[in-house]
């Protein structure tokens, strides 16, 4: 039976997801404790509300599973979209090297105001135009990529939406 429209689109997006990652075993188990953490805080707004707190009129738009593109490579995570932040939170603990020297295990954050967020950009990979990606400059001239969206069209609405919420005041 062929896949055609959505359901294949779905289907190449989960694969997309999926392949971003590391070994399958290492991505199973960051979903896993990603969801265990979902459940157990009551929800990906409160993980977010947890990890970056929330203004009084703040409101979360969408929270997003996708990866953050770094120098080291992609790292699996939510990316959270509200009417004053975006928010990134890694699924699993990072392994980082201290001032000191000492290896320390902590989750990989993110926090943009909207306010600095001077301009986004939809793209895609020019060989596999099914291959999108959501790149934010900032006005201090950073650089973050997010790929491997399941749901980017969603990511991408709710973002825009919160950059014209942010300019309306």
């Amino acid at each position: 039976m062929k896949n055609t429209g959505k359901s294949s689109s779905i289907t190449h997006r989960i694969h997309d997801h999926v392949k971003m990652g590391p070994k399958l075993s290492e991505m199973v188990k960051g979903k896993l404790s990603l969801g265990a953490r979902i459940i157990h805080e009551g929800g990906r707004g409160n993980i977010f509300k947890s990890v970056f707190g929330m203004q009084e009129n703040e409101q979360l738009l969408k929270a997003s599973q996708c990866y953050l593109y770094t120098t080291a490579g992609p790292v699996a995570g939510i990316l959270f979209v509200s009417t004053e932040k975006v928010a990134f939170f890694s699924e699993r603990p990072i392994n980082f090297t201290s001032v000191d020297g000492a290896l320390v295990r902590a989750p990989y954050k993110v926090l943009i105001p909207i306010g600095s967020i001077k301009e986004v950009h939809e793209c895609q990979n020019v060989m596999k135009v099914e291959e999108k990606y959501i790149e934010i400059l900032t006005k201090d001239d950073s650089e973050f990529w997010f790929v491997g969206f399941l749901r980017y069209e969603k990511a991408l609405k709710n973002l825009n939406k919160a950059i014209s919420i942010s300019n309306q005041l």
